[in-house]
């Protein structure tokens, strides 16, 4: 049996799970855009802060989406809207910048990663708003630009703990792939991001006193049980869901939201 107050965390988390795994099947997203921010406003509410806040965030962002991604890509596969050859070739580079990306985050400072995040959760929201897309010009590169490709976005996606969707859909679209099979693909393709970048938040933070307990390095794993038990439950809602939503229509209102969260975590860095 869990203690009271760690039971009552975990049924707080299992909520924003809950909401997580649907964006994640409805939108290709990971959930991060979701779980980080959650994560920096409820960490210190539960009394923890330290210099290692956002790697905590991240960490457990990144560690929650190998489950969601599993359920979503698992979803979208069964609709055979996922594009096993843009996955495999993408997956070397995925889990090299990835994994790398979380040895770099290690060493940053917490103010300058909620800027980052900030800043990138800014990007996000103008490009859901204006509903963005490359034109789609040509198909896939090859081996080395697809490695390429994938470095970058792991990279990037281990400094924000996001499971890549914002920019592998983007991408995918510009390579002629169907927004459909864009969306599912990317679901396919946060597994390996999530998994690198799990396993380096691991290894990163393992030797670190200042981080909530229980944890495994820089993963909560409270906050993780919560958002893992519920997201893999929603997630196939969220896939089966963009299959008949105005997808437009919903990201231009998610946007909105992803607007007002990185607006109070810039109050709140501003005042910290």
């Amino acid at each position: 049996m869990l203690p009271p107050d760690t039971a009552m965390i975990v049924f707080l988390y299992a909520g924003v799970g809950a909401i997580v795994g649907v964006l994640a099947g409805l939108l290709g997203v990971g959930g991060g855009i979701v779980i980080v921010p959650t994560l920096t406003f409820l960490l210190p509410w539960q009394g923890f802060g330290g210099d290692h806040l956002m790697q905590v965030a991240l960490g457990t962002s990144m560690a929650s989406i190998v489950f969601t991604s599993i359920s979503s890509f698992r979803a979208h596969h069964r609709r055979g809207a996922v594009r096993w050859d843009a996955v495999r070739a993408i997956a070397p580079g995925i889990l090299a910048g990835t994994f790398g990306g979380t040895f770099l985050v290690a060493l940053l400072p917490t103010a300058f990663l909620k800027f980052f995040f900030v800043s990138f959760l800014f990007y996000v929201a103008v490009q859901m708003v204006l509903d963005f897309k490359p034109k789609a010009s040509r198909g896939l590169p090859g081996w080395a630009g697809m490695t390429g490709v994938g470095a970058g976005i792991g990279l990037l996606s281990s400094l924000v703990g996001i499971g890549g969707g914002t920019l592998s859909v983007p991408f995918l679209a510009w390579c002629n792939v169907p927004l459909h099979e864009a969306v599912g693909t990317s679901a396919a393709i946060g597994f390996p991001i999530a998994l690198a970048g799990a396993a380096g938040y691991v290894a990163n933070g393992w030797s670190v006193a200042d981080v909530p307990h229980p944890a495994l390095g820089f993963v909560y794993l409270p906050a993780l049980v919560g958002l893992v038990v519920c997201s893999m439950l929603t997630a196939p809602v969220g896939a089966a869901l963009a299959h008949r939503l105005p997808v437009r229509t919903l990201k231009k209102v998610f946007a909105g939201f992803i607007a007002l969260t990185a607006v109070k975590m810039l109050w709140g860095a501003m005042g910290s």
